[in-house]
């Protein structure tokens, strides 16, 4: 099943930035992309179907493909750690996938939430993970349309959120050192920053479920 379509031309143009300082722009455009790749490997996982895929749609080649295959890695073993935190996320909020506002405002406050403390890769890829399984629940629901929504939606908070983080870093190739030595001692720093947060993702779910005051 391929869900998203691939554009190897896309993904040359997208690579570029690795020679160089990526820009604003650059970034969120390969967030999006590295979004897309990661909903599409949970859509395989959770063996769904979708009716309406978009074609010409990008995904990461190239040195990002590397980037992605590591977010996809550390969202495996965050998911494997909590599996119910990033299942069935619509049902943990509370929410109907039938309206755009609702699903979007719901990403946001969580990602809002996720992020309350600082930013960490750990809590990055919570970010993705969210994103994946709210998606997964959108397609389960025959919401397919949403998925793009969704990947907008991350894109629009890298763009006010993490951009400025992801340019101290030199772009998203920085998520390599998360892996390039297994030394227990950096695994563990891995787990810590990733069970950091799992505790605001909950207290997202929370905060979501409040009633407006």
């Amino acid at each position: 099943m391929e869900v998203l379509r691939r554009s190897s031309v896309f993904a040359a143009e997208v690579m570029e930035v690795f020679d160089r300082s990526p820009t604003d722009k650059e970034l969120v455009s390969q967030a999006k992309a590295l979004c897309r790749d990661y909903i599409n490997s949970r859509l395989i996982r959770a063996g769904v179907s979708w009716s309406k895929p978009e074609h010409n749609i990008p995904v990461p080649g190239g040195k990002l493909a590397e980037v992605s295959s590591i977010l996809l890695r550390l969202g495996d073993e965050l998911e494997y750690i909590r599996p119910n935190v990033y299942r069935n996320i619509a049902r943990q909020l509370n929410i109907s996938l039938h309206s755009e506002t609702v699903v979007t405002d719901a990403f946001l406050a969580v990602a809002a939430q996720i992020f309350t403390a600082g930013i960490t890769w750990g809590k990055v890829v919570s970010l993705y993970a969210v994103a994946a399984g709210l998606a997964v629940d959108c397609v389960r629901h025959a919401q397919p349309a949403m998925v793009h929504t969704i990947v907008d939606c991350l894109g629009e908070f890298v763009r006010k959120t993490l951009v400025t983080w992801l340019k101290r870093r030199g772009g998203w190739a920085d998520i390599t050192k998360c892996v390039v030595n297994t030394d227990p001692s950096l695994r563990s720093h891995w787990l810590v920053a990733a069970v950091c947060s799992f505790g605001h993702f909950l207290k997202a779910i929370f905060f979501v479920l409040l009633p407006e005051r």
